[in-house]
């Protein structure tokens, strides 16, 4: 326990069973003589709260532990802001899936208390960073832990565009747009759009075209060292967007050009001892089980 000394709080806006687990924590915390800091946003929602305050990005620098209570979007904001410190984070589920935010309420205080003694895993995964260069220059960036992703934004028309990776021209493709997601995310959009399940330990990255208009065009696999480089076609009579893990939009132009590359700082992400990834895909994607039971 001394290893986790300041804990830093994070919950998801908006949402009383998270203010109520929120509570519950911090009480749990400090009956063990832990310090808690609470984000900002979330002490707004709770007048009289009595607890050390910060700013999402300064909570990596000051705090020895991050517990994220929400669901899988929660815990992608946090990791944009928390990677670059090294910061260990932990999730509890109050979403929907829950790929990332593993422990269930119902067992919140069993699994923290675990985690506390030094019982748990530890992960790191990668994160990608993106830029935006219209004339050469600068216009925006980002950072995704699932994925980034072309799209066409409120139009409905295709997007044409260009690929390279590793300076290497891949093709000039006609689509909905592309998705460039990381392991962790292969179990998010890019799942729904056809692309393939990774293992979260895998130092890889999936492109899968979103309805191309060609019955060739295949999700590929790249290393995760590689730079992609997407260009928007000049000649593209709609202008798309390019979002990180959803929650960071950027409008482009044509001629516009995105580049993309592995984050040098990954999440260190816990789990309690019993997590299994397998396990996580069965329950949450509704996998067989074993005959006979």
């Amino acid at each position: 326990m001394d290893h986790f000394r300041n804990i830093g709080l994070i919950g998801r806006l908006g949402s009383k069973q998270v203010i109520d687990t929120l509570k519950q924590l911090m009480r749990f915390l400090h009956d063990r003589g832990l310090n808690t800091i609470l984000d900002e946003r979330n002490a707004e929602m709770m007048p009289g709260h009595g607890q050390q305050i910060c700013k999402q990005k300064i909570m990596g620098e000051i705090c020895d532990l991050v517990i994220v209570v929400g669901g899988d979007g929660s815990l992608l904001g946090a990791a944009r802001a928390l990677a670059q410190c090294h910061v260990p984070v932990l999730g509890v589920n109050r979403g929907n899936l829950g790929f990332l935010t593993d422990i269930s309420p119902n067992e919140i205080e069993e699994k923290v208390s675990e985690v506390l003694e030094g019982k748990y895993t530890v992960e790191s995964r990668f994160l990608l960073d993106m830029i935006v260069k219209r004339g050469g220059e600068p216009i925006g960036e980002g950072t995704a832990l699932n994925d980034c992703v072309l799209h066409p934004g409120k139009a409905t028309r295709m997007i044409q565009f260009e690929l390279y990776i590793e300076g290497q021209f891949v093709y000039t493709q006609k689509s909905d747009g592309l998705i460039v997601s990381t392991p962790t995310g292969s179990t998010a959009y890019a799942l729904s759009g056809g692309g393939p399940i990774m293992h979260p330990k895998l130092d890889a990255i999936v492109l899968v075209p979103m309805f191309p208009h060609t019955l060739s065009s295949r999700p590929i696999v790249v290393d995760g060292n590689s730079e992609l480089k997407l260009v928007i076609s000049e000649d593209n009579e709609t202008y798309p967007t390019v979002s990180c893990d959803g929650q960071i939009n950027i409008n482009l132009a044509p001629g516009d050009v995105i580049t993309i590359h592995k984050k040098p700082h990954k999440l260190k992400l816990l789990h309690p001892l019993n997590y299994d990834f397998y396990r996580t895909c069965r329950e949450k994607l509704g996998w067989g089980t074993k005959l006979g039971r």
